[in-house]
């Protein structure tokens, strides 16, 4: 019994310019591939920009003509992130859609970015809040901008700690990857309550995969070269269970989110299937632990304190 192929359809992008991080594989090589296909610019935002380049190639294998830069870009790195928000604003082309995608999956030992945070937060949330904060005036020079979010499902066991954002007391790797995921949730609906409220012409969302097979249960879990064979076996047996979804699917939620007229500010969107695994986009549900008004204020207020990124009051 073969399964029936879901999709979305997306809106005519051409003369749109889109940013995409950790664009050189898994969901936001698919990410790229759909924007392009439907007329985009994108920007593939990357760590290794020969990787970067390697993913350009295999788009073009199948869409000659797709306009595509590559952009080097190290989230872990507040410095990185800074120089290119300045490379972006120096072009002063108008974003029109920037996905927050580019990871880091439960390293087994606890590491720090560069500027002394967990990995996991700092990369994952801190660099994405960062960033959207250096591209904001491009966001608002265009017109009805998204900024969508990449949570997971992982969040409903992330806890906002203001006592251990950085895992300094405790260091649980699957944990701190959902507290990371979490935060990326609470800031995109804080987002995208501060630009109504604003009136910045940008709009927030999140969106999170399901379960999707991709080389990110791979690289994090190994982090360090540790374990590759075991757990690459280890994940070879767990995608033989039938919940699973390639990353054309896994992509549809952010697609949504990212292009559809019909996606709300403010909304979270993921897999309608079973327990939200996968299957096509709709409302996603909110995780437990999602803090009040106040919690997410008091996020917002912390990472600007972290990045030193400001954005307008």
């Amino acid at each position: 019994m073969t399964r029936r192929m879901v999709d979305i359809d997306v809106p005519d992008l051409t003369g749109r310019l889109a940013v995409v991080t950790g664009a050189n594989s898994g969901l936001g090589l698919g990410l790229a591939e759909r924007l392009a296909r439907a007329g985009a610019e994108v920007v593939l935002a990357v760590r290794n920009p020969d990787k970067g380049a390697a993913a350009i190639a295999r788009i073009r294998a199948e869409l000659p003509d797709a306009r595509l830069t590559v952009g080097h870009l190290d989230l872990s790195s507040l410095a990185s992130v800074a120089s290119f928000g300045a490379e972006r604003v120096a072009d002063g082309r108008p974003v029109d859609i920037l996905v927050n995608n580019a990871g880091v999956l439960a390293p087994p030992r606890r590491e720090l970015t560069e500027d002394g945070c967990e990995l996991q937060f700092g990369t994952n949330y801190l660099g994405h809040f960062a960033l959207t904060g250096h591209l904001l005036p491009l966001l608002r020079a265009a017109t009805a901008s998204r900024v969508v979010s990449m949570s997971s499902l992982m969040s409903r066991v992330g806890r906002l700690d203001f006592d251990n954002l950085r895992g300094e007391r405790r260091y649980r790797s699957w944990q701190a990857y959902g507290l990371s995921k979490l935060a990326l949730l609470v800031f995109a609906r804080e987002f995208d309550r501060r630009a109504t409220a604003g009136g910045w012409g940008v709009r927030g969302y999140a969106a999170h995969p399901g379960a999707t097979v991709t080389n990110l249960q791979l690289t994090g879990a190994t982090h360090g070269g540790r374990r590759v064979r075991l757990i690459a076996l280890r994940n070879r047996l767990m995608y033989a269970v039938p919940i699973w979804q390639q990353v054309s699917t896994g992509v549809l939620p952010a697609l949504y989110a990212a292009t559809s007229p019909d996606a709300e500010g403010g909304g979270y969107y993921g897999p309608a299937g079973f327990a939200e695994l996968g299957g096509p986009p709709t409302p996603a549900r909110l995780p437990g632990s999602l803090p009040d008004p106040a919690g997410a204020a008091r996020l917002w207020e912390v990472s600007e304190q972290l990045t030193g990124v400001r954005y307008p009051t």
